[in-house]
């Protein structure tokens, strides 16, 4: 008889046999309620965490069904206490109750009053909560997120059921008939699940899709759930753009009803974009951010966050205000490098729908990815720099091997009749690449109505190949893209894998595959980067093949040869 796929720890990590017989199906299950930490090839460690416990339980994964499954797939006996830890945590949620209350304050409601009176003790709940009678004190309303915060951090998540402002109406549909768009049914179940029903138990939560499934359109449907003013969040101003022209192609909003907040325009509308840089600007360091309190203009009733893995810290301290707005946030992975993702929890909400992204490849809604990590060796000159070099710098050493110049020559040959994207993190790399090799570049630095031409272009066909620094991880629309070949990125961001991977998952004609290069630096700290970064695509299910970039040259010179 075959063994149990796992061995769960008394520290709370899970180790999961990769070369089990189920394993993709273990895989699947312990994404529900564990995170992963470390991929090598034989074995994968998950570790269990009060965040994790608590949005399975947001989801309604049955605490009963989560045990048992742990007990009868672990291949030794589960130690008691870590079974004791994982329920308590499952049952902290929910255990707390914000409900309205009257005179612009909230009631904190608990079943267990000596536990509400012991939290309310609390250094980090001074000035939060009123006197506790019955099982149940008050709170300011403006202090409601502020409050989440705290209590989150002591490890008691609100279920916040205070209600929402309804916001200014916005009657509006959605153009089904007109344009043949209709919703995928994983799309409308995820705008239902955040909506449910228009209740107080949703209007907030995280809703996780892959890059290419489509979060803008769930976005959009979620606003159509709600008939309100709408204000959304995201990225830089080409994302804006690609906004304004997805609600104006999948609905019938008018052009006047939907509004550009960017350093461009400043409208402001029934549907608002705007960046997050816009909302985190200021004078100087000792001013106040200048565009904050466009929260609190327009009627807004509800606020998408896009991306929201990458709120900046000054928003999140806005949201912490704006509690009694409906919130959604979009992404393609709730991890967050800053180590913010109990406050993603606590100020926008519990996980409330998620897709494993190779359920959405067999549906044929992704296109199938090749994966490759190419080892690319150090000159003799730059291995002696590296060898030399501080910690910091050799990041840098490896990351700029001139030798990965003559792999990407290799791979634009191999790929000559594909539509290709470069990505890389330095600006003096791209730009010596681009001189080699002819490619459009866009950066930081390019115009937006320059970056808004080379996308057109590469979508038309025009261009069969674009480089592009960091701004190209977020929000680009470039649906042909079937070839990203990454030069370098950010140290070890499993968030810039799963958004550089996800620019080529859109369906391809004809259903083909594609392909995503990795060039590191053999037996380097970008090697070890490297594999923190495949943490995530790993645990969706994506393989990563080794290969030298030898192997890759040579395919390069027979193609030639053929061809010659």
């Amino acid at each position: 008889m075959t063994e149990p796929p796992l061995i769960v720890q008394t520290d709370r990590t899970v180790l999961l046999e990769t070369r089990h017989p189920g394993y993709e199906a273990a895989r699947d299950r312990l994404a529900r309620f564990a995170e992963l930490e470390k991929s090598p090839e034989y074995v994968h460690f998950y570790r269990i965490t009060p965040v994790s416990i608590w949005n399975a339980a947001a989801l309604g994964e049955p605490l009963d069904g989560l045990l048992g499954w742990l007990v009868q797939n672990s291949r030794f006996p589960v130690a008691p206490a870590t079974l004791r830890k994982v329920e308590e945590w499952y049952r902290r949620y929910g255990l707390l109750r914000l409900h309205a209350g009257g005179d612009g304050r909230l009631r904190l409601c608990c079943d267990q009053p000596g536990l509400l009176a012991e939290l309310a003790a609390q250094p980090a709940l001074e000035g939060l909560l009123g006197p506790v009678a019955g099982g149940e004190c008050s709170v300011a309303a403006e202090q409601r997120g502020e409050l989440k915060q705290a209590l989150v951090r002591l490890g008691y998540p609100v279920d916040d059921r205070a209600g929402y402002r309804d916001g200014t109406a916005l009657p509006f549909a959605l153009r089904v008939a007109a344009t043949g768009f209709a919703l995928r049914d994983y799309q409308r179940a995820a705008a239902e699940a955040f909506h449910a029903g228009g209740s107080d138990r949703g209007g907030c939560g995280v809703v996780v899709l892959p890059c290419g499934a489509g979060k803008t359109v769930v976005g959009i449907a979620a606003m159509h759930l709600l008939q309100t003013h709408a204000l959304v969040l995201t990225t830089n101003t080409v994302a804006v753009r690609q906004w304004c022209r997805e609600l104006l192609d999948k609905t019938d909003l008018r052009a006047a009803q939907v509004g550009e907040y960017t350093g461009d325009h400043k409208q402001i509308r029934p549907v608002t974009v705007a960046t997050y840089q816009i909302l985190t600007h200021r004078r100087s360091r000792l001013d106040g951010f200048t565009h904050l309190d466009l929260f609190d203009r327009g009627g807004f009733g509800l606020i998408v966050y896009d991306e929201v893995h990458l709120l900046p810290a000054p928003v999140f301290r806005a949201t912490a205000g704006i509690q009694a707005r409906r919130r959604l946030g979009l992404t393609a992975t709730l991890v967050r490098e800053d180590g913010r993702a109990d406050e993603v929890f606590s100020l926008i909400g519990p996980k409330r729908y998620e897709l494993p992204w190779k359920l959405l490849e067999r549906a044929g809604y992704l296109a199938p990815a090749q994966c490759r990590e190419v080892r690319v060796p150090l000159g003799e000159d730059r291995a002696a720099r590296y060898a030399a070099a501080s910690p910091r710098a050799q990041i840098r050493i490896a990351a700029d091997n001139e030798q990965k110049l003559d792999v990407v020559g290799a791979l634009l040959e191999l790929h000559a009749r594909d539509r290709v994207l470069v990505i890389g993190q330095y600006l003096g790399q791209l730009q010596q690449l681009a001189a080699v090799f002819r490619l459009p570049l866009i950066t930081g630095q390019t115009p937006n109505a320059e970056r808004e031409r080379l996308y057109a272009a590469f979508r038309s066909g025009e261009l069969g190949r674009l480089s592009v620094s960091k701004v190209g991880n977020f929000a680009i629309d470039l649906p042909d893209a079937n070839v990203a070949i990454q030069v370098s990125g950010t140290f070890g961001s499993r968030q810039e894998e799963a958004q550089r991977l996800g620019r080529v998952l859109r369906p391809k004609a004809g259903g083909g595959a594609a392909s995503f290069y990795t060039l590191v630096s053999a037996d380097t700290r970008e090697q070890d980067f490297a594999r923190k970064r495949q943490l995530f695509l790993t645990e969706q299910g994506y393989a990563y093949a080794i290969v030298a970039a030898a192997g890759i040259l040579d395919g390069a010179r027979r193609q030639r040869e053929v061809r010659a």
